[in-house]
């Protein structure tokens, strides 16, 4: 690794522990399914988040409810105190693409048609809104 990388990647590091965040990696639902969950939640403050999540009847929410939970339990072990209502909120929260599994199914006259079952990485980051007035 060349030198200028080495300093970048170390910022990076840096920058990642005054962050709080969560990832879920190598879920099995599409990214795009994932995606609606995701927009649910953007922007919003934890506690009504997490009521969105529970009462909604897409299989991820259960996801990126537990999901949600542990990224408040890190920001909660960062900080050495208990986080109170209304004062966290969802900053970002985005959906990447992960490994697709191909397979194939028999279809009609010898042919095979592709199935892509894919996966997805959900990053959640949480914080405070006093921290995101100062950061812009």
């Amino acid at each position: 690794m060349g030198a200028r990388k080495k300093i970048s990647a170390e910022k990076r590091k840096e920058a990642l522990k005054t962050m709080y965040f969560a990832k879920l990696q190598n879920v099995p639902t599409s990214p795009r399914k994932m995606r609606l969950v995701a927009d649910m939640i953007r922007g919003m403050e934890v506690n009504r988040a997490l009521g969105v999540l529970k009462f909604s009847s897409k299989e991820a929410a259960a996801r990126v409810e537990k999901l949600l939970r542990s990224a408040i339990a890190n920001w909660e072990q960062k900080n050495e105190r208990k986080a109170e209502s209304g004062e966290l909120f969802v900053t970002k929260i985005f959906v990447d693409g992960g490994a697709t599994l191909k397979r194939m199914r028999p279809a009609p006259q010898g042919r095979g048609y592709r199935i892509r079952k894919r996966s997805n990485h959900v990053t959640l980051f949480v914080d405070s809104k006093s921290n995101n007035e100062d950061q812009n």
